[in-house]
């Protein structure tokens, strides 16, 4: 099992808390936070360091902070000036919600948009509230170009029965991407792909597809603070996400709660026994362990 520590300030821990409290269960002695998503465990200690553990733990522990053993390493990965080049950013949302689609986005951003897309309050999206990501996605969209790519509910359950969520997640980047060059009037300098896979495993994942995006391609984790670009395209990939729970927890008639912690499992053990378990498959990643254990609970409710 991986095992990451960083030390976060104040405002970084609040953050983070606020980011990955659908997963909370209770802390440990001596942590004031603690949370469990699918695939990592996230415990903030009152000393103000943060220990990720689990199959994740490095991939998670990088959206926030770098170890102090890594930082010259993760530092060099990219060229000098990289952060003023102009580039195409990719990133996804979603990954870890049970319920709602997989969302990807690409946002290119020409050096000359780079101090105005910063104006616009791009940052970060894990250190924005969702109304801010909203209201910052409206300016992006008559700003920057843009593609997304989206996965709905019924779709991504259907290639998950013969693919990784990982595959799942590359396709649709390399969708987006490709979808995206092809309309901009300029060749990017980069593109940069927040990274959630190693580059060999990403492309293996595309070996049969066509249109393989493989020119002047990076990919880093945290990336969000290394462009601006990728910045952009987190916040919309969350936009638009967010837009997509909206809908759909309309259809069902009531709040769908973000990330898979246990109100996720009540709310759909609910749907469960009101409308049978198939309909899990039109609003919910249903290999998520969530699924077993809304039937345990929707059992228990009869």
């Amino acid at each position: 099992m991986g095992n990451q520590v960083i030390k976060l300030s104040i405002e970084a821990q609040n953050a983070l808390i606020e980011r990955y409290s659908p997963y909370a269960v209770n802390p440990p002695p001596y942590a004031k936070f603690s949370a469990k998503t699918p695939s990592c465990v996230i415990t903030v200690y009152n000393s103000g360091k943060v220990m990720f553990q689990g199959q994740a733990a490095e991939t998670e522990a990088a959206k926030w902070g770098t170890p102090e053993a890594k930082k010259v390493a993760a530092a060099s990965t990219l060229p000098d000036g990289f952060s003023n080049w102009s580039v195409v950013g990719s990133d996804e949302v979603g990954k870890g919600d049970y319920f709602g689609p997989l969302v990807i986005v690409a946002a290119y951003v020409s050096k000359d948009k780079i101090d105005l897309v910063k104006e616009l309050g791009v940052k970060d999206s894990k250190l924005l509230s969702d109304p801010e990501i909203k209201r910052i996605a409206r300016d992006l969209h008559v700003t920057i170009p843009y593609q997304k790519a989206t996965l709905h509910n019924p779709m991504y359950n259907k290639m998950q029965k013969t693919m990784t969520q990982g595959k799942m997640t590359a396709i649709a980047h390399n969708a987006a991407l490709s979808a995206l060059l092809e309309k901009l009037e300029e060749k990017p300098d980069a593109i940069l792909i927040d990274q959630f896979a190693e580059k060999n495993v990403y492309y293996k994942h595309l070996s049969h597809e066509r249109n393989i995006v493989n020119a002047d391609v990076y990919f880093s984790t945290k990336a969000e603070g290394l462009h601006v670009a990728v910045a952009a395209a987190s916040i919309l990939a969350r936009a638009f996400f967010l837009k997509e729970m909206d809908k759909l927890s309309q259809t069902v008639g009531l709040t769908l709660p973000k990330g898979a912690g246990a109100k996720v499992d009540q709310v759909a053990a609910s749907l469960i026994k009101r409308d049978g378990v198939e309909r899990l498959n039109d609003i919910a990643k249903v290999h998520f362990a969530n699924t077993k254990k809304a039937l345990r609970l929707s059992e228990l409710k009869r």
